[in-house]
């Protein structure tokens, strides 16, 4: 028993990263319904910045600033500078999918160019483990945790009570509706992707310090569990990001008390294939794009 509550509390940690980096791709994919697989690559450029700003500064709340803000201005520029003039050529789906693979491949390789293909260690002060109820936790999980927390109720305060939320709102239930009603689709459009990126970079940032270390693989290797959350959750659903984030992150942990750890991740997929036969709507879905 006290092996899986063990069990259980890695995947408290595990799930607030996964909600993190799942909420923000979520939002962005439920605004601009563009899927976006350079988001890891957000995640990774925000780590790479945290380690900066530590070698620099070894105060914490400066390096998850440095996190935050590098993963911003990547996803801002990304949009800016590349998504958006081939959506305003009218390009499809297909062909800004390929794009955001395209730029996934330029960052990792230009993180690569950068920083070396060698794993550079990252450490944060993790003090003793202490008893929390049932769980056992080091100050970094305990912060982590908190962190995912906040944000999450952040995200869910920005879409149901500003104005910004409420745009975003309507420009996923219909963007030429929304233009319509005089709001700006492509500034609330801009600015999303600049929330996502600066959440991503934030995840970024906590997944280096949980793992302690980084390689420019490090946020494209867990792209495919974050697109796991999602789709368990169901896609652009921003509640239904964050319980999906909880199954999953709960059931990798728990299933390496029972399996060789490195096959942690079969779970997520294999979570993820049954809801696709299942409910491919989604387990957490609503009727609405936005959840309420």
């Amino acid at each position: 028993m006290q092996d899986l509550l063990l069990g259980v509390g890695f995947g408290l940690v595990t799930a607030s990263i996964i909600a993190l980096s799942t909420v923000a791709l979520s939002l962005q994919y439920s605004v601009s319904n563009i899927p976006n697989f350079a988001h890891g690559e957000l995640m990774t450029v925000g780590a790479y910045a945290a380690l900066v700003a530590q070698n620099a500064h070894g105060n914490v709340l400066v390096q998850a600033f440095a996190a935050a803000l590098m993963g911003g201005i990547v996803a801002f520029g990304m949009n800016y500078l590349v998504i958006q003039p081939f959506t305003r050529r009218g390009a499809r789906n297909i062909v800004l999918f390929i794009l955001t693979l395209a730029i996934s491949l330029v960052v990792q390789n230009g993180v690569l160019l950068i920083f070396g293909g060698a794993n550079v260690g990252y450490q944060l002060s993790q003090g003793a483990p202490q008893q929390v109820g049932p769980f056992l936790f080091t100050i970094e999980n305990e912060v982590i945790i908190v962190a995912a927390v906040v944000i999450m109720v952040a995200v869910h305060v920005l879409l149901q009570y500003t104005k910004f939320g409420k745009a975003q709102r309507a420009i996923s239930d219909s963007r030429e509706l929304a233009r319509i009603t005089g709001i700006n689709a492509e500034r609330v459009i801009q600015l999303t992707w600049l929330v996502d990126g600066m959440i991503a970079g934030f995840a970024g940032f906590t997944l280096g310090a949980s793992v302690g270390s980084l390689s420019p693989t490090i946020g494209s290797s867990f792209l495919l569990v974050i697109f796991a959350a999602a789709i368990v959750g169901g896609i652009g659903k921003i509640h239904g990001a964050m319980a999906g984030a909880l199954l999953i992150g709960v059931a990798m942990e728990v299933s390496a008390l029972y399996v060789p750890a490195e096959y942690k991740e079969v779970v997520a997929f294999a979570l993820l294939i049954a809801t696709l036969l299942l409910r491919p709507q989604g387990l957490f879905s609503a009727e609405r794009v936005v959840v309420r």
